[in-house]
């Protein structure tokens, strides 16, 4: 078995095509189908089902999966130690994010990571929510991510970086837009635009459970995972949403920020990270060590934003 026939697989398997696996190993179709052959042979099992339209991964290729993303992990790790040695730290960091929402932390540790770790390579993934990230986290898919907490899960680790209150976003023309503060119960009535409720976002479970507990169910008319696109739906008049304070510095016009009168409605935001010790990497620490430089837990509640 080689290390490329390992790498082939875990990019058709990412992928579940072909074509995309290729352009991503940057290499023609038909060599990556043969490599990959060659690592069923080896097996002696088949790793996916083929047909015209469609490639998923057999019993055997999930079986198989997390014991290859382990291989590449110590091979990478084995790099590691040996640049270590040498006085450098050097490798690559999944980074989940979920868009818009870590406008004011992800920039400030991607730019601390390149400038004390240019041979850190950051791989960034976009629009993954809180429950993807633990899944993500725990398979191996990604090093570090930014999560609502609390995080249920016990082969997770987080840490606080921010807190901050939740505010409404009301399009300009709303009855209520040009107030400095509401009562979340004067929105009762309001149609929402909200993250899909099985999307595993804690910035909707949050706000459903303020509206809860503000004694009304939000009759959301729209669901979107994009948070800056919901904004954007708020300005065309679709509804209302609720959003954390920090997304009151990006609102497109059509749209205005109103703070809530009851402040203790806020979210928590973390930085998680895989507890397993078989996660770990000498890069990935580096970066977190690094974040908790730049994104520091603070003492009391903070205005700061994930």
């Amino acid at each position: 078995m080689e290390i490329r026939w390992v790498q082939a697989f875990i990019a058709v398997a990412e992928e579940l095509h072909f074509g995309r696996a290729a352009t991503r190993l940057q290499m023609a179709q038909s060599p990556l189908s043969q490599t990959v052959r060659k690592l069923e042979r080896d097996l002696g099992v088949e790793l996916f089902e083929r047909n015209t339209r469609s490639v998923a991964l057999t019993a055997a290729g999930h079986a198989f999966l997390p014991h290859a993303r382990t291989v590449l992990r110590e091979v990478e790790q084995a790099r590691q130690a040996t640049r270590a040695s040498a006085g450098s730290i050097y490798g690559r960091v999944g980074l989940g994010f979920t868009g818009v929402l870590n406008h004011l932390s992800l920039p400030p540790l991607t730019r601390a990571v390149r400038s004390r770790y240019p041979e850190i390579e950051l791989d960034l993934v976009g629009r993954v929510m809180t429950r993807d990230a633990v899944e993500q986290l725990d398979s191996g898919a990604l090093d570090i991510a930014f999560v609502g907490l609390p995080v249920d899960a016990a082969r997770i680790s987080t840490r606080l970086i921010a807190s901050e209150p939740f505010g409404a976003i009301l399009p300009v023309d709303h009855p209520l837009a040009g107030r400095t503060a509401v009562e979340l119960s004067a929105l009762s009535d309001d149609d929402f635009v909200s993250t899909p409720l099985n999307a595993g976002s804690a910035l909707q479970e949050d706000a459903l459970r303020a509206c809860l507990d503000a004694g009304f169910r939000p009759r959301i008319v729209q669901e979107i995972t994009d948070p800056y696109m919901i904004l954007m739906l708020v300005a065309a008049g679709v509804g209302v949403a609720l959003m954390t304070e920090g997304m009151a510095k990006v609102i497109p016009p059509g749209a205005v920020y109103v703070h809530l009168t009851d402040g203790t409605v806020r979210m928590d935001h973390g930085i998680a990270w895989s507890a397993r010790p078989m996660r770990s990497s000498l890069a990935r620490d580096a970066v977190l060590d690094l974040a908790a430089e730049v994104l520091p837990t603070p003492d009391v509640a903070s205005d700061d934003v994930s």
